[in-house]
């Protein structure tokens, strides 16, 4: 198994198994040390724990279990200790788990790390074991309220009426919690962790959050909050039962929270932009490690990603979903959030894909590399191609799950949108053909 954008992922107890986590573990316990180790509800997730906890212990370090925790507050946690590993596959299906690995700043684990790891395990040279040193177990019940108090601290009080749909996720244990402390009278619904997720899928996308929606328009709240399977992601519904997603909660963190620069992927609206013209925008891979390392180095304000992954670096470098809900809490307060939303301009985006043969990917990418770069656009190649023309852009991007070459063109102008994306489609087409 390798690092994806987002850690060590793939079929629990299948492709993500003890023997696995029994390795990483291993390998952490002995390049970094004493360890603090979380999980959401997924059903194999307590098996991995276990697994993970005793590679640690084999090399001497400590293993500090926190139980089921969302990821941010894992992510928090892992300050006192050399590192943190949260057992989790995000927003993943319940078959799904994963590994993801964090340090005591709050923030993942590198591209420069996660091969040093990977490294460790294709060599499988571990130090040699002995009877006598074995690293002690703990465990850590805290975490959640020390969460807690800190977001109090920051955000104040808050007096909305909001339903939380949890997703039977980590968050269960959380984001009712705190913002009934913030002084919000909340409805919580999906709040039985349960790794089966019956509630609904643990992406929170708009087809997910059918209750949700129905509950906010039934109980007449201000807002809903929905979140991920382990909490690092936010996305909400407004008093009316709109689906409020991404690329809206973008702009209208950014528009709070930036003073200088902001952070974000190669697949973020140009309205961001727009909204900010006196800021500097800095595009980074798709994946909230990047923008959390883009974040570290170019001491921005803010970023995020239109996943739903929102990073407030004065806080922490995890992206903070139970952060993020108590930040629209108290946006929401102050004005409803349809209000909100209606200042931010909407652009027309087009979205397609082109199929191709897997075995000539090599030559499809070279073809394709020479025609955009013919197209008379500003191409970054961070993630894929990124054409900037003076009034629209494009992404073309493979696939990471299938053969296909995927398009997303933006413009301010629908027609404009379109001529763009029909150019480019025409030399992904060539490219493939």
């Amino acid at each position: 198994m390798r690092f994806g954008s987002s850690g060590i992922r793939g079929l629990g107890n299948v492709e993500v198994t003890p023997e696995l986590a029994l390795r990483v573990g291993s390998v952490i316990g002995e390049l970094y040390g004493d360890s603090v180790i979380g999980r959401d509800p997924r059903i194999t997730g307590p098996m991995l724990v276990q697994a993970f906890a005793a590679g640690v212990l084999s090399t001497g370090s400590a293993a500090v279990d926190a139980g089921l925790v969302s990821t941010p507050t894992l992510a928090r946690g892992a300050r006192d200790f050399a590192c943190g590993a949260m057992i989790t596959a995000s927003h993943n299906p319940a078959p799904y788990n994963g590994i993801k690995l964090w340090n005591p700043d709050g923030m993942a684990f590198d591209e420069a790390q996660q091969r040093e790891v990977e490294e460790a395990l294709d060599r499988s040279r571990f130090a040699g074991p002995t009877w006598d040193r074995i690293g002690a177990v703990f465990s850590r019940s805290d975490l959640v309220q020390q969460h807690i108090d800190a977001i109090l601290k920051d955000v104040g009080t808050a007096k909305v009426r909001v339903v939380v749909d949890c997703g039977c996720g980590a968050t269960c244990t959380i984001t009712p919690f705190l913002l009934r402390q913030l002084g919000c009278d909340v409805l919580a619904i999906n709040a039985q962790a349960d790794g089966h997720f019956p509630g609904r899928e643990p992406e929170p996308t708009e087809e997910n959050l059918v209750a949700l929606r129905a509950t906010v328009r039934a109980v007449q709240a201000d807002l809903g909050i929905a979140h991920d399977g382990d909490g690092d992601r936010m996305v909400a519904v407004d008093r009316t039962g709109t689906f409020v997603g991404g690329d809206l909660l973008l702009a209208l963190f950014a528009r709070k929270e930036v003073r200088s620069g902001l952070v974000v992927p190669v697949d973020a609206s140009m309205v961001l932009e727009d909204l900010l013209p006196k800021a500097k925008v800095w595009r980074t891979r798709v994946g909230d490690v990047y923008v959390a390392a883009e974040l570290k180095r170019r001491g921005a304000d803010f970023g995020g990603e239109p996943s739903g992954t929102w990073i407030f670096p004065k806080s922490t470098f995890c992206p903070d979903g139970v952060y993020a809900a108590a930040r629209l809490v108290a946006l929401v307060a102050e004005r409803p959030l349809d209000d909100l939303v209606r200042e931010i301009p909407r652009y027309p985006v087009i979205r397609g894909a082109v199929s191709y043969r897997a075995s000539d990917r090599a030559a499809i990418e070279t073809r394709l590399d020479r025609a955009l770069r013919d197209s008379g656009a500003e191409v970054s190649t961070v993630d894929g191609w990124r054409l900037q023309f003076e009034d629209g852009w494009a992404l073309v991007r493979f696939s990471g799950t299938e053969p296909k070459i995927r398009i997303l063109a933006e413009s301010r102008e629908e027609a404009r949108a379109k001529e763009i994306y029909s150019a480019v489609l025409s030399s992904a087409k060539g490219a493939a053909a």
